[in-house]
């Protein structure tokens, strides 16, 4: 056992000593030491319930034979953080808690783990460090919110943004609003749409490293305590057989979640994290890739934003696996890839059935013959851009107009909720991406301010940042190279005109060779926005949006 390095011989009679401090018995001395990786925090809503998961993990981990020992991973709330300084926060947090968790891990010599995430930057980010780490390893989620009912209608919190650009624009009442504020978010959990918590959660699922149902079984359901349950004994059966991340998390296995995302219509912030995990298993993963893997799969689902289903309804309907099994039909599915199950996913997935076919479309019903995201390219975005085309209406997927340049995303909301955004326009935000933030925000505030204001079919938004899983429209985000190391995207001047073409994967500033190399001799770096503290460091060690915002320490 791995532990052994710090439990047996003489040389570790120390390290015993410290475990006696602990209360450890000499019979647990013997058994293997399985870390819960715990996110639980009494600020995030989608991890309160997370010291339940916990308990329940930590029952299966001892019926199976091992000791669990809990230790912490931090996590932020992205809906609380945004549209202020905080949101500088959120991204970066994704390799703080990879770093911590491998050092937790390492230092202590734990046999297995047993991660229990649930919010956007926590899931991508302790999936990282079980690369890294490669002990036999299972993610048990917190699982996602119910959705609100407003009115008869079921709401989630992207409406509850939505809801504050209608007031903006006098569609709504301030006690409207406030009946909203009050019913979108009525349980703990992730929240209820396909968001980017709940679109990492679903692709631990395809990526092999959940159970069937981490993605979608709801919060405040038993049955996530059972799953939590059966995660603890899992790993134990991992452990036995030696199944590690790195026999899971394979190229094969990336493109199945790349594949399962494009279906579900995921957030557009899987296609920072896919990139990044990729990197940790030594695949160089180019963002082009998603528009061939687009191209032959059909979009099934459109949850919350994109239509109104919710994640609630995406389990009673099979779940993650049900997609699965529509895309192996036509052969999109790789089988032969290990899961935590210590069965193939072609042995998972077999008798999954879909139940429910306004939900998860089938393979002969479509929403479109292509998946959920775009990669767009052109000379504003010569390394690519992102978009979320299942969440754009169908008459944006091509649009022309005037740009609206905005160096910051405070000033851009400002202009949106002073009304002096109109119908045509193509607001562009820049300085927002990686370095540039530096953290790259999500722009939540001003898509959900179009939306609300009546402009979604008519104006687009285009930022080095990138976007909420909540946002809808012809919202590009990813613009790489940023404006921070002077891509074209810093080279845009009020007026210029800007084609956006989704259908032929196009982003184009309608301004000559010569007049961009013009302005980039007169272009000068902005000084960077922060110079202190963790921040100062990322902006350092980040690279841009389309290599994922990894980490280069060289």
């Amino acid at each position: 056992m791995k532990s052994d390095n710090v439990k047996v011989g003489m040389q570790q009679a120390p390290h015993r000593s410290l475990f006696n401090a602990l209360g450890f018995t000499e019979e647990e001395m013997n058994k293997p030491m399985v870390g819960i990786v715990s996110s639980y925090n009494e600020i995030v809503p989608g991890h309160m319930n997370l010291d339940k998961i916990v308990n329940a993990v930590k029952l299966g981990v001892a019926e199976a034979g091992g000791v669990p020992v809990v230790f912490p991973a931090i996590a932020v709330c992205d809906g609380i953080a945004m549209g202020h300084i905080g949101m500088k926060y959120s991204l970066v947090t994704r390799d703080l808690i990879a770093d911590s968790t491998e050092c937790m891990a390492l230092a202590h010599q734990f046999d297995a783990l047993v991660m229990v995430p649930n919010c956007d930057k926590n899931v991508p980010g302790l999936l990282m460090a079980a690369a890294r780490i490669n002990v036999p390893t299972v993610f048990v989620s917190g699982g996602p919110m119910l959705a609100g009912h407003v009115k008869g209608e079921k709401r989630s919190l992207s409406s509850m943004f939505e809801a504050v650009g209608a007031h903006a624009a006098g569609k709504m009442t301030e006690e409207e609003v406030k009946e909203f504020e009050e019913k979108v978010c009525p349980t703990c959990g992730s929240c209820s749409g396909m968001y980017t918590a709940n679109s990492m959660n679903c692709l631990t699922e395809a990526l092999g490293m959940g159970l069937k149902g981490n993605g979608t079984i709801p919060a405040v359901y038993s049955e996530r305590i059972k799953l939590a349950k059966h995660a603890g004994m899992a790993v134990m059966e991992m452990l036995k057989k030696n199944i590690r991340p790195r026999d899971i998390m394979t190229k094969e296995a990336i493109i199945n979640a790349l594949t399962v995302d494009m279906a579900l219509g995921c957030s557009t912030n899987s296609m920072l994290h896919l990139p990044a995990i990729a990197h940790e298993i030594g695949f160089d993963f180019d963002i082009a890739y998603a528009n061939e893997i687009s191209a032959k799969t059909p979009n099934l689902c459109h949850l919350a934003p994109a239509g109104h289903t919710y994640m609630e309804d995406l389990n009673e309907a099979g779940g993650v696996w049900a997609v699965m099994k529509e895309l192996d039909d036509i052969g999109l599915i790789n089988r032969d890839c290990m899961t935590v199950t210590g069965k193939t996913v072609g042995e998972n997935i077999k008798n999954s059935i879909n139940k429910d076919e306004t939900v998860i479309r089938p393979i002969s019903n479509p929403y479109s013959k292509s998946g959920g995201l775009a990669v767009l390219k052109g000379n504003l975005a010569p390394d690519g851009s992102v978009v979320k085309q299942s969440a754009v209406v169908p008459e944006m997927m091509i649009h022309e107009g005037p740009a609206r340049v905005f160096d910051c995303e405070e000033d851009a909301i400002a202009a949106i909720k002073g009304g002096k955004i109109v119908a045509g326009d193509v607001v562009v935000i820049r300085y927002e991406g990686p370095k540039g933030g530096p953290g790259m925000r999500e722009m939540l505030n001003p898509t959900s301010a179009i939306a609300g204001m009546g402009l979604g079919s008519s104006v687009a938004l285009i930022t080095d940042g990138r976007f909420s899983g909540a946002s809808r429209g012809a919202s590009i985000g990813h613009v790489s190279p940023e404006a921070a190391v002077g891509g074209p995207i810093a080279l845009v001047k009020e007026g210029d005109t800007i084609l956006v073409d989704i259908t032929n994967k196009k982003l184009e500033l309608k301004v000559s060779d010569e007049e961009l190399a013009k302005r980039k001799a007169e272009w000068k770096p902005k000084t960077p926005s922060v110079t202190t503290g963790y921040l100062a460091r990322y902006e350092k060690l980040v690279t841009s949006g389309n290599r994922g915002a990894v980490l280069e320490y060289k």
